[in-house]
């Protein structure tokens, strides 16, 4: 071999390190305020060669003790992560910003490009975040793949500078050509509220990236939610989701099961505490029955979940290969409801994923209309003005049927139609004849579920077992279905949810919903389309779990019930 190659050879084995090359001072308690008490430190960094990893975590870092470590760090360009982690306890808050900018400002002159950045359990709050700003902006920061800001009290305002931060960093990097990839972002327990998760979502959306986001405890509402839900659709390379303790509410959950259903990555998704409630949590379990072959573990804990949603969700992850656990503990399943999904779960071989359920809450009482958070009904306060005016409708002898009607240039046909709904009779739909197909086709709107479910409700109630009538009800309310359930998935779900809930199957957290009396001819209208091509056999599974478990409610008509529940258990099985 030539004396060149040889030289070659050993020169790039010089440059090469076995493993990571890391000075750690890891948890050491130092109590480091001033140049003299960090001299060993600087000292080992400045003949330290190759240094990949600092880790300073579990120490106390003064201003001057900081700048001291950063001018040491102003030639280290091969560092790519910085555990500085719990690094200023004990000091004011005033002393962080300018520590933490002199250390970035080391970053930025040696050249180094960062992989990893943890400062986590900092309480520098938003000043902290303008500290590192400057940092996060640079081209240090364009290779960055983990940025852990877990329990830093950033706030509002720190969760928007970071948010603004990370939006520059993926312009500056993309203008250089290699565009910021960040994996991993954790920020729990930072206040950051609706307004600082909506403007991270952007930040998020913009990334696309994302492999894991862990954002608990921030006192994020559904606004808040609904916006990380529509951010996160955009990384579907997303295996974690970790948003823990904050509200979902219906809106929010049903918001979040859109995003799931483009995120086929995933492999866990805590939304536990997260008042999903019953509605959202069957959001989910039909999102999750679409896909998601790699899930492992799904906490929906503490969300008010009755036991009848519980099954839906179990229901959903059933041929899940690589599913470890499912945590439902601490919802309101009762000693009867628990029972019964521990036995569910044992007849599809899933016992031993079953998380504890010690901390259940019990059956709700019937009564219990507190189940709406205060903050929920204030924001939807905005929302009053169009309710207000369907109550005027009915003042004026409307009875709010207008809006379920869709305006269309035939003003006699619609007016037919209206009439029937207004006052719903078998003769009046009799008398609507073969055109009435077209006209519910046409010109009821099925693209709100709500409004589909009353007119539904209203068709069936004037069933009667003489066969003209018979035969009107099951085509009109056929082609309703047909045409409702023909729309997104979303939608269908929208549909049995508020069918649910005015049959009394399903609670609601909308105090204003009033819930109708079932009649016979609601459920054998509904059992007749159940038996249907066009009926959902997911969305059978999930009314049946409901007629099954909270079938009391339709005592009354028992024997419809049964023959509903006949047929739903037959679309289930096939």
């Amino acid at each position: 071999m030539a004396s060149g190659d040889i030289a070659q050879i050993t020169e790039a084995l010089a440059k090469t390190h076995v493993g990571e090359v890391e000075l750690s001072y890891k948890g050491r308690g130092l109590k480091l305020d001033n140049a003299e008490s960090v001299k060993e430190i600087v000292q080992k960094i400045e003949q330290c060669q190759g240094l990949q990893s600092l880790r300073l975590e579990g120490n106390t870092l003064g201003v001057e003790a900081a700048q001291a470590i950063a001018k040491a760090l102003e030639v280290k360009r091969e560092l790519e992560q910085c555990h500085w982690s719990d690094m200023f306890t004990g000091r004011l808050r005033s002393e962080i910003p300018p520590a933490l900018k002199s250390l970035g400002s080391a970053l930025m002159t040696s050249g180094a490009r960062l992989t990893h950045l943890d400062l986590s359990d900092n309480a520098f709050g938003p000043d902290g975040v303008r500290g590192i700003e400057s940092l996060l902006k640079s081209s240090a920061c364009y290779t960055l793949r983990e940025l852990r800001l877990n329990n830093c009290g950033m706030g509002i305002g720190g969760g928007m500078v970071l948010a603004s931060a990370l939006t520059e960093c993926h312009k500056q990097s993309s203008a250089a050509g290699s565009p910021l990839r960040l994996k991993v972002f954790i920020a729990g327990r930072n206040r950051l509220e609706n307004d600082g998760a909506t403007a991270l979502a952007k930040a998020f959306k913009l990334l696309g990236s994302l492999e894991e986001v862990h954002m608990p405890q921030n006192g994020i509402n559904h606004p808040g939610i609904t916006a990380l839900a529509t951010a996160l659709k955009h990384n579907p390379n997303l295996q974690v989701l970790n948003l823990n303790d904050n509200t979902f509410t219906k809106k929010g959950a049903i918001a979040m099961a859109e995003a799931i259903r483009h995120l086929q990555c995933l492999k866990v998704i805590n939304f536990g505490d997260c008042l999903v409630r019953s509605e959202g949590s069957i959001a989910i379990a039909v999102a999750l029955r679409e896909g998601l072959p790699s899930l492992r573990e799904l906490n929906l804990s503490f969300g008010e979940i009755c036991e009848a949603a519980a099954v839906v969700v179990a229901k959903a992850v059933q041929g899940k290969a690589d599913l470890e656990k499912l945590d439902l503990n601490g919802n309101c399943f009762g000693e009867e409801g628990c029972e019964a999904l521990r036995e569910m779960m044992e007849t599809m071989n899933m016992e031993d994923l079953l998380g504890s359920l010690s901390d259940d809450e019990g059956e709700p009482e019937d009564d219990d209309d507190d189940d709406v958070n205060d903050e929920e009904e204030e924001e939807d306060d905005d929302n009053e003005e169009e309710k207000d005016n369907e109550e005027d409708a009915e003042e004026n002898g409307v009875n709010g049927t207008k809006d379920v009607i869709e305006e269309k240039e035939e003003p006699y046909c619609s007016s037919e139609l209206r009439s029937f709904l207004m006052s719903p009779s078998a003769e009046k739909l009799i008398s609507l004849g073969a055109k009435r197909i077209q006209l519910i086709e046409q010109q009821v709107d099925v693209s709100d579920a709500s409004k589909v479910s009353e007119v539904f409700l209203k068709i069936s109630s004037v069933y009667t077992d003489e066969p003209e009538v018979k035969q009107a009800i099951f085509e009109s309310t056929d082609a309703l279905l047909r045409k409702a359930f023909s729309n997104s998935h979303s939608q269908s779900y929208s549909f049995i949810t508020s069918l649910m809930v005015n049959l009394g199957l399903l609670k609601s957290e909308d105090k204003k919903i009033k819930n109708v009396t079932a009649l016979p001819g609601h459920l054998l209208a509904l059992e007749h389309a159940a038996a249907q091509e066009f009926f959902p056999a997911d969305q059978a599974g999930v009314l049946e779990a409901f007629v099954s478990r909270n079938g009391k409610v339709l005592e009354s008509c028992c024997n419809a019930r049964d023959a509903l529940k006949t047929t739903l258990l037959k679309r289930t099985t096939a």
